[in-house]
């Protein structure tokens, strides 16, 4: 008898998530996704060089894209040295090409006089065809493009776009009140088992 594949290949497309046991006993869930994304980057060389963390925690993320980083040589030494931020940046669309704004490089310290600017705007490269549907998507009310990392890949720098919503008041307040119930019943289990 020959040995195949499991009757159900390929694996079911929605990801389920991967429980275990933490460090102190607490049970903790990893996303499928965010465990699949973190070994594919050990794998393939990527190394992050810094994230947006209010980005998920402002916005609700669609959908997200990789796009190319048109840099100079000064702003790619900064970057290798992980000394970059994200903080109030986003991307905008004119005449048919993204632009990276307020994104803080800071100046390499081994350069001249020939050193860049820390907050110029930096073109994104990507398919032009994503690039109109994703200026046809801002020009809809209430969608933006915010970067979530930028990340090298095989050498080359690299951003990853959100295409995303801004949250309202309340979901904020019920993200906070998920999130409160959560450490209360970790807290109590914790409790339950130092007894």
């Amino acid at each position: 008898m020959r040995m195949g594949l499991p009757l159900k290949w390929p694996p079911s497309s929605s990801p389920s998530p991967i429980s275990g046991e933490g460090r102190d006993g607490v049970a903790l869930t990893i996303s499928f996704e965010l465990k699949e994304r973190i070994m594919s980057m050990e794998r393939s060389g990527e190394k992050i060089v810094c994230r947006n963390r209010r980005a998920r925690r402002d916005y609700n993320i669609e959908d997200t894209f990789e796009a190319g980083l048109v840099l100079v040589g000064t702003e790619v030494k900064s970057l290798r040295q992980g000394k970059s931020d994200l903080t109030d940046s986003y991307v905008t669309y004119r005449q048919g090409e993204l632009f990276l704004v307020g994104t803080h490089i800071t100046s390499y310290e081994n350069a001249t006089h020939f050193n860049h600017e820390p907050k110029r705007e930096r073109k994104l490269l990507m398919q032009k065809r994503i690039i109109e549907k994703l200026g046809i998507k801002i020009k809809e009310r209430g969608y933006t493009l915010v970067p979530l990392e930028i990340y090298f890949k095989n050498g080359w720098a690299k951003v990853l776009v959100g295409l995303a919503r801004g949250k309202k008041q309340y979901d904020h307040r019920a993200q906070i009140r998920k999130k409160d119930e959560r450490r209360e019943m970790r807290e109590a289990a914790l409790d339950k088992k130092s007894r």
